[in-house]
């Protein structure tokens, strides 16, 4: 088997030459070379004594260049649609949610009478006497409560409330 190993190691900088015309790419051919030498060694019981080992290498070779080459295409390929990946990154409205959930934890904080105003006017969209009629109190309570309740939303929110 010295003998294999030998003839293997004088054929190298044929096989670099080979994997290089091959390869377009110096990392590219020394990795296409290695990966030769790897099969080769593997299966060195395949190659026949008194067969040109050189041709046997070649093969192994463009071999593994084809099946390298068929690899990076697959991985390149897309299997969708190309805009199908359009809305991925887009904006999936975390932001608004956590704004309403901090809205509605200081909503939770007001007082009952600001927090009933609020809600009718601001959030249900009444108009002030729709909202006074069914809180049962008059349109002057009903803009102070709700005076009230926007500054303290907007000491709690900040500006942006």
């Amino acid at each position: 088997m010295a003998a294999f190993e030998d003839d293997l190691l004088a054929l190298l900088p044929r096989l670099r030459r080979f994997a290089r015309a091959l390869a377009r790419n110096a990392a590219d051919a020394d990795d296409l070379c290695q990966v030769a030498l790897e099969k080769a060694l593997v299966g060195r019981a395949s190659w026949q004594p008194g067969t040109r080992m050189d041709s046997w290498m070649y093969r192994i070779m463009r071999n593994s260049w084809i099946d390298t080459t068929r690899s990076r295409a697959r991985a390149a390929q897309t299997f969708v649609d190309p805009d199908a990946g359009l809305g991925i990154g887009a904006d999936g409205g975390a932001e608004a949610r956590v704004a309403l959930g901090e809205i509605d934890a200081a909503l939770h904080t007001l007082p009952d009478e600001q927090r009933e105003a609020v809600a009718l006017v601001l959030i249900e969209g009444l108009a002030y006497k729709e909202a006074a009629e069914i809180l049962d109190i008059p349109m002057g309570t009903l803009t102070s409560r709700l005076v009230r309740g926007r500054q303290a939303l907007m000491a709690q929110l900040g500006e942006a409330a």
